[in-house]
């Protein structure tokens, strides 16, 4: 399949004009910048965001602060485990989607799914509910696009005193690009393997000392190494920043539209099939399709009302819907079986449709300040959030073994012998409507005792509402819950650059609140709860220019819902007892000698069934779809200021399908590099995934992608 390339030549027609009608006052902005082989690793938040993308440098910088936090407090005085990765670093290979990019982080488990981002944080799954976009939960099932992020911050451990309802493994934040009066602007373009082409442009403006306007836009368009998928990407993101003359009011608008059309590849999982089917073979019939629309729209405004208090509020409107038409899964029919409608030596799909729409309401205000007591001193954050959420979804089903609905028949050894009997029904199966509405106040202090040592206090109260009709057969059901979600932590800090912490935390996952749960009177409706206990270290060395996380950790989860069988009765869901999730966790970023730079990490995740009163028999099995080992090593070394050179593996460990431990996924190392070249206009890079070759499998259904390039070229300005 070709897919039609009129766009993008539409956007670098468009960006060129742009470029051509408007010119820019070479002192309208400053870029603050060292020479690269000796600044220092450790630098404020603000320099490296007014870093270029293909900076040689930036992805190798940690950040100083992280917005996932809430709170603007040095990273070092947060009493849990945080990692942060630039964007950047994973657009030079070409990654976009929010999962491919977090494969091989350490206690982060990606997994490929069709419909969302198929991740697990420390054991438990994120990316239904524990994803948010500026601070803002990004919630539903549907595809993250990476395209207009700065960055990725990841908050490992319940999070509920900042967040509200979680599902106890961590939460993930995107932090989006907006205007500001640091960046410059750059357009650019890319061309890789697979007919993957693509053009990007980030306006940047500075109107006066007041006001910044900005303009993030991509568009890819690309096939993949299977046969017969591709898929169509658009991005469009304004937004506006306003700044008093005092510095002290920052007002930030922004509106986002991310569409992405895909031929949807949902393979039967390989140990169903025969050992010698090809890879590059896809399992989609023609006209399959799903698509992935987000609509966002969002004010953040920031106001010091007094020196060292500051307030913040956002308000967020979000539109996410997600249409799929498509034949999926299905197993090898050996023999020809009458009942199943089986021919021999063909796969036998399953078919399903879905319409679902998915609309998000939330107001956040929090007031942030310091100040004394006796000689004790208080960095306190305080707030409210309240937010409201439906999801309207409409579905149909047909599985193989059913005796109506369409059949897909695929010979898994000839991509052109494939066929559809029936033709594709709107017959709807279930039709779903959930509401949920949410109130949470919180309140979090770091008391700093001496200035060695730091307590962390915090607690938060929530009120949730599910409401949810199954509109099939007009049942009903509303439940009502609240929780407290106490956390502490004390911070030691016996010499400047090296912080030691212990602390606690625990959040809760109210009946409804994944949003996606189907109607069923049946089911318990107590809350799940996470408890953590955590130890780490935080570190800089060598005069601030490596710095290392190491954490170990205990997470206790109670009162676990799950899926007894989410392949065949994916909407029946039960108590099942307890799991537990403990590992250890390292990572490290910065500069190893003058000219060469490292970053990665690697974490063990033991996450398993401690207890379960439904399936006794999966007691001591361990989380499906987690791997226990994951981690990356990436080098990059300059010889020159302007040229560089980076390789890098990336492991993720073996791991179960499911919760049964019924078959399990090998895991993988795999290898890519890149050589690049920047100066103050002009960059470019060439990267290589996969260098080897290497055959493995993301999930049971989608095997790792083949050896790939992509070479991208920019001109910043």
């Amino acid at each position: 399949m070709v897919l039609c390339k009129k766009s993008l030549f539409s956007i670098l027609v468009y960006a060129s004009a742009m470029l051509s009608a408007e010119s820019y006052a070479d002192n309208a902005q400053t870029i603050v910048k060292d020479e690269y082989i000796n600044r220092a690793v450790l630098l404020p938040a603000i320099v490296i965001e007014a870093m270029d993308d293909g900076d040689p440098i930036k992805t190798y910088v940690d950040y100083k602060q992280a917005n996932v936090t809430r709170n603007g407090l040095d990273r070092r005085d947060i009493p849990q485990s945080i990692d942060t990765i630039d964007v950047s670093k994973y657009k030079m290979y070409g990654a976009n989607d929010l999962s491919i990019m977090l494969q091989g982080t350490p206690g982060v488990s990606t997994s490929y799914d069709a419909e969302g981002d198929g991740i697990s944080i420390r054991g438990f799954n994120a990316d239904v509910g524990d994803i948010y976009r500026d601070g803002i939960r990004d919630s539903g099932k549907i595809r993250r696009s990476t395209a207009n992020v700065e960055r990725i911050e990841i908050l490992k451990g319940p999070a509920s005193v900042l967040y509200g309802r979680n599902a106890g493994g961590g939460v993930i934040n995107m932090v989006s690009k907006v205007a500001n009066f640091n960046s410059r602007s750059s357009i650019g373009t890319y061309i890789g393997s697979y007919d993957n082409y693509g053009a990007t442009l980030d306006i940047n403006q500075i109107l006066n000392g007041q006001v910044a306007v900005r303009l993030t836009s991509e568009y890819n368009d690309t096939n993949s190494f299977r046969r017969g998928i591709g898929q169509d990407q658009t991005m469009l993101s304004p937004s506006i920043t306003f700044q008093n003359d005092d510095e002290t009011l920052l007002w930030t608008t922004q509106y986002t539209y991310d569409s992405l059309d895909r031929v949807t590849d949902r393979g039967p999982y390989f140990y169903n099939l025969p050992e010698d089917v090809p890879i590059d073979l896809s399992f989609a019939q023609a006209g399959d399709y799903t698509k992935d629309e987000l609509q966002l729209i969002r004010s953040d405004l920031n106001y010091q009302f007094l020196p060292n208090w500051n307030v913040h509020w956002a308000v967020s409107y979000r539109q996410a819907n997600q249409d799929y038409d498509n034949f999926f899964g299905g197993s090898y029919c050996e023999t020809d079986t009458t009942k199943r409608n089986c021919k021999a030596g063909y796969v036998l799909q399953n078919y399903k449709w879905q319409k679902a729409a998915n609309e998000t309401f939330t107001n956040t205000f929090d007031i942030s300040g310091q100040f004394d007591t006796g000689i004790i001193r208080h960095q306190l954050l305080m707030g409210v959030d309240v937010n409201h959420e439906i999801r309207d979804i409409k579905f149909g089903s047909f599985s193989d073994t059913s005796t109506s609905g369409p059949k897909g028949y695929i010979n898994p050894y000839d991509y052109s012998d494939r066929f559809v009997v029936g033709s594709r029904i709107n017959t709807v199966t279930s039709h779903n409507y959930h509401e949920g509405n949410g109130l949470g106040f919180f309140v979090q202090d770091l008391l700093t005792l001496v200035p060695q040592v730091k307590l962390m206090l915090g607690l938060r109260y929530d009120t949730y509402e599910f409401k949810s009709t199954d509109k099939l057969i007009q049942i009903r059901l509303k439940n009502n819950d609240e929780s407290l979600s106490p956390n502490v932590g004390i911070v030691w800090q016996p010499i400047e650059d090296h912080s030691l912490y212990a602390s606690y935390n625990k959040s809760f996952a109210p009946y409804g609140g994944r949003g996606y749960i189907q109607v069923n009177s049946s089911e318990s409706t107590e809350s799940e709860y996470n408890q953590q206990y955590e130890i780490g270290m935080k570190s800089d060395w060598f005069n601030q220019q490596l710095s290392t996380q190491l954490a170990l950790y205990r997470i206790e989860k109670n009162n676990i819902r799950y899926q007894p069988d989410a392949t065949n009765q994916p909407d029946i869901w039960a108590i099942a007892g307890e799991h537990e999730s403990k590992g250890v966790e390292l990572s490290f970023i910065g500069q190893l000698l003058d000219n060469v730079f490292v970053r990665g990490g690697y974490g063990y995740t033991d996450a398993k069934v401690t207890k379960d009163t439904q399936t006794p028999t999966n007691m001591g099995n361990r989380l499906g779809l987690s791997s226990k080992n994951t981690g990356n090593l990436f080098l990059r070394y300059l010889p020159t200021e302007n040229l560089y050179g980076e390789v890098g593996v990336t492991y993720v460990g073996s791991f179960y399908n499911n919760v049964r431990n019924e078959r399990k996924v090998d895991g993988f190392n795999r290898i890519d590099a890149a050589i690049g070249y920047k100066n103050d206009q002009w960059g470019a890079t060439l990267a290589i995934n996969n260098i080897t070759d290497e055959k493995y499998w993301r999930f049971a259904s989608m095997p790792g992608t083949s050896r790939n390039y992509l070479f991208r070229v920019n001109y910043f300005f």
